[in-house]
């Protein structure tokens, strides 16, 4: 398995999980990589390889979810010539590939309790049995097993085996996701800058401006590292002016022009079906005077707009027809510049 993407981060969290993994990995023990997706297990998976004693042993990668459930049992175990429909030839699984190395099972939550049944004795015995065999073979094989599931609540549902939770669970990393690195955003949307700008022939790299920094601050990050490369890397190639890069979109399919949902498509109700209700307005906190009302208006106003907008100042601006300095101006005579935070 071959990267290009590196572990990058300061923040005390990912630090701290990344030093529990380098410990871990001199130990010829099974470890768990827990994680919301876009948080880099895959990474620490390779980390764990190649800072163990079998660095220069086969690393091999299987995805449970990226296969029917009847095929996963193949892929992990092998099979012989005739086991089965479409077997013509005997093949090798991924647990004999592996030998000597270190087997990374992702998405293991996605197991059938019978593949983990196999799992487990594969982990305790040390032996697999290809499918249509008779005797078994022996393999030499460190687990590492990565999800973004919660597996102790899976156990107590009846849906995840106890005993290979035990006996996978030597050591669990558990990462942190980006909205728990706030310092390591702007870290991160650095170096994926310089490298997107180096790779379409950019000379020199601009930097952010402040309303993207600001957003890419700000922002939630539900796809964690994964989605901020994206992010940051559309917003390189995209961007044709002079100066620092300063324009962010964080959702690519926003469009007018985008598909209806079949919801949206369906006939339309006949105006005289349904009486038309106009908008309610925004309430505003009764009492006081003029002056008073209309500033809590419009400090509702804005703050529904940056909602809207995902607290992007650029669009929100556009949306309200205020030039960005005008806008600023109003969110600072309202205390909104640090909103969405």
């Amino acid at each position: 398995m071959e990267r290009t993407t590196q572990v990058i981060g300061q923040s005390g969290a990912f630090l701290d999980a990344l030093e529990r993994a380098s410990r871990a990995a001199a130990l010829d023990r099974p470890v768990l990589v827990i994680g919301e997706r876009g948080t880099g297990k895959e990474l620490v998976a390779e980390r764990l390889h190649r800072l163990s004693p079998r660095w220069d042993q086969p690393l091999v990668v299987m995805n449970c979810a990226a296969l029917p459930e009847t095929l996963i049992e193949a892929e992990l175990f092998g099979h012989e010539a005739g086991a089965f429909t479409g077997a013509t030839k005997a093949r090798t699984g991924r647990f004999e590939e592996a030998d000597g190395g270190t087997l990374f099972l992702d998405e293991l939550g996605t197991l059938s309790m019978g593949a983990q049944e196999r799992l487990l004795r594969a982990v305790e015995y040390g032996e697999v049995t290809r499918i249509g065999a008779s005797r078994p073979i022996r393999v030499d094989v460190r687990i590492v097993a990565a999800t973004n599931e919660h597996l102790p609540e899976r156990v107590e549902k009846g849906t995840f085996r106890a005993d290979l939770l035990d006996r996978l669970s030597f050591e669990v990393v558990t990462l942190p996701p980006l909205r728990a690195r706030r310092g390591d955003v702007e870290v991160l949307a650095d170096f994926y800058g310089r490298r997107m700008a180096a790779e379409i022939g950019r000379g020199d790299w601009p930097g952010w401006g402040a309303n993207a920094l600001d957003t890419l601050l700000h922002y939630e990050w539900p796809g964690n590292v994964r989605e901020l490369r994206n992010v940051v890397e559309r917003a390189v190639y995209r961007w044709e002016r002079e100066g620092p890069i300063d324009a962010i979109e964080l959702d690519p399919f926003a469009s007018p022009y985008r598909p209806r949902s079949a919801a949206a498509a369906a006939p339309p109700v006949p105006a005289s079906a349904v009486p038309e209700a106009p908008e309610p307005p925004m309430p505003v906190e009764p009492g006081g005077d003029f002056k008073t009302r209309v500033a809590a208006f419009e400090r509702q106003l804005l703050t529904r707009a940056l909602a809207e907008h995902r607290f992007n100042q650029r669009s929100t601006a556009e949306a309200l027809g205020l030039t960005y300095d005008q806008l600023r101006h109003a969110l600072k005579r309202h205390e909104l510049l640090g909103a969405g935070g």
